[in-house]
């Protein structure tokens, strides 16, 4: 039994077509993956039909053989609640803060009208997610990891046993033992429920598994579809091959990485952490401080590329801070050129180490333009250069990270995500750093757009002798930049190792996991 239905589906906003065109059917206990370049319409087909987007739809698409194209939002809400559950990509943003675990699955239980569940009930649809433990029932999602909270979030979804489940990006977050654990859930759930699923991802190396058909799109248009293992075997369009050779694998050759001698050269280590412990204050009052950065050690070299990967809360993106002056410092030392670095470090000290962050368009200011944004640093820190070289010095850095200078009228809601990642780097080279500190700087792009800004990455280290330190949870993707791998496990450095070495003979059990993971 067909469950959902496109048939020449489109949307528009006004005037402007940014889907255009797209059939495909999802039956019954059927997986079906929508992949493509960020901005390709993949998220604007899943939730548009259903009312969850500001476009309009256009064309057919038929749920339980009932049409949503045309329908007003009371009778869209009458369909979403009785047929479809949606698992959204941050599971902390969809959830309520004030809300227990156990509210959250009680008032989606009740969504159609159903009866309201009791507790025995409740913990079955967190047993049937692999969330054993009824103590998660009086938990709040801020007390949840990223992988928990994602769980929590697929339950609610199940919660009122819809015949279709929607899964945007539900992965993007997290690391890659936890996305495969994810995916298989999903799959898992879709075939024992006997539920059509509909998956919007950018993780295409683990669809193979799981996928029964693929849609590939490309701006606004679907452009191949069929069996997926066809597909990922013998992809027809240049577009499909430009995703899928874009992925980072560690099963490729290896990487060519320039020479890096030995860090411990007379000069010593650009960056040197010693002993580096971070505490984070107790719930209330008298509570004891949680430890969650211990005796951490880690040196990168005048030029090096180093990379930090670890699963989901082991520690990675609190050392970053640390590192970059924006986080606490329990214990321990950081120096730079072997000069240590105080709690309060002086200007140089800070514009030599400068970070960029996960989310491009959240640490963008949305009013200024990129001129504005790139030029910043020069109008506080440079005195001397006057409006007319500022304004040569950002077209240079626009230059720098492949971007036009007419780019410089733009604000960041007109950028791509992989334009905005860009704009990022460029303002952080402004102040011409040593260090760039990079926090998941590419887990939001798609393949195409990461495997960019991993290139611009090492060309930018190779010809202005950057160092870098690249936070990730793909050890796939540190191997292809980085020269050195140091994984951290529960706060602690598990092991440090060149990543040729590291990725062929992985000693620690937390290495073991994220290689095998790849």
């Amino acid at each position: 039994m067909t469950i959902l239905a496109y048939d020449g589906f489109g949307a528009s906003i006004g005037d402007k077509a940014l889907v255009r065109d797209v059939s495909f059917s999802i039956a019954r206990g059927e997986i079906t993956a929508v992949i493509g370049a960020s901005g390709s319409g993949k998220t604007m087909s899943a939730l548009t039909p259903f009312g969850l987007s500001h476009a309009e739809s256009s064309g057919s698409v038929r749920l339980m053989e009932e049409e949503l194209v045309g329908r007003d939002e009371a009778e869209l809400a009458r369909l979403r609640s009785q047929y479809v559950g949606f698992v959204f990509q941050q599971p902390l943003a969809a959830l309520t803060a004030h809300m227990t675990i156990a509210d959250h699955l009680r008032e989606a239980a009740m969504q159609a009208g159903g009866s309201k569940p009791d507790m025995p009930a409740l913990q079955a649809l967190l047993t049937e997610v692999e969330l054993d433990d009824p103590v998660f029932l009086q938990r709040y999602p801020h007390q949840l990891s990223g992988g928990q909270r994602q769980r929590v979030m697929i339950a609610c979804a199940l919660a009122h046993s819809p015949q279709l489940l929607v899964a945007d990006e539900p992965t993007s977050a997290l690391d890659a033992p936890l996305r495969g654990a994810i995916l298989a859930l999903l799959a898992q759930l879709a075939r024992k429920r006997n539920m059509g699923l509909l998956l919007v991802s950018h993780d295409i190396a683990k669809l193979r598994d799981i996928a029964d058909n693929l849609v590939v799109m490309q701006s606004g248009a679907l452009v191949e579809s069929g069996p997926a293992s066809q597909l990922l075997s013998e992809p027809q369009s240049e577009h499909a091959r430009a995703l899928f050779a874009a992925v980072p694998r560690i099963s490729d050759q290896p990487p060519q990485r320039s020479h890096i001698a030995d860090i411990r050269t007379e000069s010593g280590p650009l960056l040197a952490v010693n002993g580096l412990c971070v505490d984070f204050s107790g719930n209330g009052f008298l509570k004891p401080k949680n430890r969650v950065v211990h005796d951490v050690d880690l040196t990168i070299a005048h030029g090096e590329s180093v990379a930090l990967v670890g699963g989901s809360g082991s520690g990675k993106s609190t050392i970053a801070k640390a590192i970059s002056g924006l986080g606490p410092v329990s214990d321990g030392e950081i120096c730079l050129r072997s000069h240590s670095l105080g709690k309060r470090r002086g200007r140089q000290e800070l514009l030599a180490i400068q970070p960029v962050f996960q989310d491009p368009l959240a640490s963008l200011d949305p009013r200024w333009t990129v001129y504005d944004i790139v030029a910043e640093p020069l109008v506080h820190l440079r005195k001397d250069i006057d409006a007319a070289l500022r304004l040569l010095r950002v077209e240079s850095l626009l230059d720098s990270v492949g971007l036009d200078a007419d780019f410089a009228n733009r604000k960041p809601p007109q950028l791509s995500g992989g334009q905005a990642q860009r704009v990022a780097i460029a303002r952080a080279l402004a102040v011409e750093p040593d260090l760039l500190v990079l926090d998941e700087a590419t887990s939001a792009l798609d393949p195409i757009v990461a495997d960019q800004i991993v290139t611009l990455l090492e060309a930018l280290r190779r010809d202005q002798g950057l160092s870098l330190l690249f936070i990730t949870h793909d050890i796939a993707l540190a191997w292809r930049l980085c020269h050195r791998i140091v994984v951290l496990d529960n706060g602690k450095v598990a092991e440090d190792a060149s990543a040729d070495v590291l990725i062929k003979k992985p000693k620690a059990a937390a290495s073991k996991r994220l290689v095998a993971a790849c």
